[in-house]
């Protein structure tokens, strides 16, 4: 017989298994960093593997926007034309030229700015501004200001022939030995900065009591910094290489409107090649092979690159 006033105790279902309890966290836990990486995921999904994927598929058809009734499906015959393109063969080998010099130049000015601007004189503020101004600047516009220097009535080569150096009325872009120099020097004004930028920034951070305590050893300047400031600067000269190759590489905009690629295709790199093929001939899918081409290189050229380096750090360990 129940007992008056007394609440009846509701039923409970047996306890929970051990463990499960703590499991139920551990599994939020772990979903909750892909769920993060979720949004850039899609973001990269939709801005690099799409369009990757769509020159993929172009690169395997013929596809010219002038000419609809030829275009259709041809498997690997763009790669296969690709192949015995020798205008393929010379821009790749005139790429390969532009990038080794182009960065190592960069590399040997901008390391010497960078150690330039990082003493104590007067105005150095404003010499940094002026070193890294030509960086702000946009590839077209170097362009036009390069094309006035080299421009035969109005460049500096009217005032080299008014002191008897050269003849009037002549250009270094119309011979294609000196129109690649000229290229060389244009992108050096642009390129230098980004060298000494990158390089200037990781010297800030250089102790001085290494330098003191080298000193002390009796090190002179220059095994100052073969010994302290050259080993420091490893990381960021390992990262602005690779980066700076890569854009050099893809460079399109200074070579398109500073030289065409000419003359005579003298200065034609392998993007600049595609610019061609793909915007002023309309042929979009012997374009997309040469695109991939030229991804495929890059890639092999950064894996290897960086599998080179991290092989150098293991043998000095």
């Amino acid at each position: 017989m129940a007992v008056l006033g007394t609440r009846a105790t509701p039923a409970q279902g047996p306890p929970a298994p051990p463990g499960e309890e703590r499991r139920r966290p551990v599994r939020r836990e772990r979903w909750t960093p892909y769920l993060l990486l979720a949004p850039t995921a899609l973001l990269i999904a939709v801005f690099l593997v799409y369009p990757i994927g769509t020159v993929v598929q172009y690169s395997l058809y013929k596809y010219n926007v002038t000419k609809p009734w030829a275009n259709g499906f041809v498997g690997l015959d763009n790669y296969a034309r690709m192949l015995e393109d020798p205008m393929f063969w010379d821009s790749l080998a005139f790429t390969a030229k532009w990038v080794v010099v182009e960065v190592g130049l960069q590399l040997v000015f901008g390391l010497a700015l960078a150690l330039i601007i990082n003493e104590t004189f007067v105005g150095r503020a404003v010499s940094r501004a002026l070193v890294f101004s030509p960086w702000a600047v946009s590839g077209v516009l170097t362009t036009t200001i390069w094309l006035l220097i080299y421009n035969p009535t109005t460049g500096f080569g009217r005032y080299l022939a008014d002191l008897g150096i050269g003849e009037y009325g002549t250009s270094p872009l119309i011979d294609s030995t000196s129109a690649f120099w000229a290229a060389v020097l244009a992108e050096l004004w642009r390129g230098v900065p980004f060298f000494a930028i990158l390089i200037l920034a990781d010297l800030q951070s250089v102790s001085g009591d290494l330098y003191e305590a080298a000193e002390v050893d009796g090190a002179g300047r220059l095994r100052r910094f073969w010994s302290v400031t050259l080993p420091h600067l490893k990381n960021a000269i390992i990262l602005s290489t690779l980066l700076r190759a890569v854009w050099e590489f893809n460079n399109v905009d200074l070579l398109y409107t500073l030289t065409g690629g000419g003359p005579g295709n003298a200065t034609m790199t392998l993007p600049l090649y595609v610019a061609r093929t793909a915007v002023d001939a309309k042929e979009f899918g012997y374009g997309s092979a040469l695109t991939m081409a030229a991804f495929a290189i890059l890639a092999v050229f950064s894996v290897t690159y960086l599998w080179l380096v991290r092989a150098g750090r293991e043998d000095k360990a």
